[in-house]
């Protein structure tokens, strides 16, 4: 292989991911990123989308994928049962990845992801740190609000359930809780009343 290619492309193997626009910014062609693909350099997640294939994702082994999906996906958000393991809210194992992109875009395609399009992607919208990577994802107040819109009672009554468990900072704020729920339209007093009483 050309050692010029090998030299062109090094500030962008060692990256988590980049895309193809990061590439043309280095003079790389996208035929030379199929062929950087071809040859094994590099591998495509998705779309315009690369990392190189030595790449280390500094986070936890099990979300590794996750933070790769999510961190490709321009504005997506780590949302649902996803966002419910992250924060200890579920016992269920996701499949996929759940990814909530705008309403008004297209899902990319990624394996071993579930994109779903809400309008509102603003709401409960947090950082979190997986090791020393970064990734968007709802709050837990919005998360179980979307686990009531989204997946079902008993899925959402277990998280909210859970929620409550916490005596520290991972105790959700109640008044929040219900301020997104009136916003999203979702009545959550009843279960509230239950479970707090």
């Amino acid at each position: 292989m050309n050692k010029s290619y090998t030299i062109e492309i090094a500030p962008l193997i060692l990256q988590p991911l980049f895309r193809a626009s990061e590439a043309r910014q280095h003079g790389i062609h996208p035929s030379r990123l199929s062929y950087y693909v071809k040859i094994h350099l590099i591998e495509r997640i998705g779309r315009g989308v690369y990392r190189g294939v030595n790449a280390k994702v500094d986070t936890i082994f099990q979300w590794e994928d996750l933070v790769l999906i999510v961190n490709s996906v321009p504005n997506g958000v780590v949302g649902l049962v996803s966002a419910l393991a992250l924060y200890g809210l579920t016992d269920e194992i996701p499949r996929a990845h759940w990814i909530v992109i705008p309403h008004a875009t297209t899902a990319p395609k990624r394996e071993n992801a579930n994109f779903v399009r809400m309008r509102d992607v603003a709401t409960g919208k947090t950082k979190m740190k997986l090791g020393k990577e970064t990734i968007q994802i709802f709050d837990r107040e919005r998360t179980i609000v979307d686990a009531f819109r989204y997946l079902g009672k008993e899925i959402a009554i277990k998280a909210l359930k859970s929620s409550l468990k916490f005596n520290d900072e991972r105790k959700i704020d109640l008044q929040k809780l219900q301020r997104y729920a009136k916003k999203f339209k979702i009545d959550l007093s009843t279960y509230i009343f239950a479970i707090t009483t």
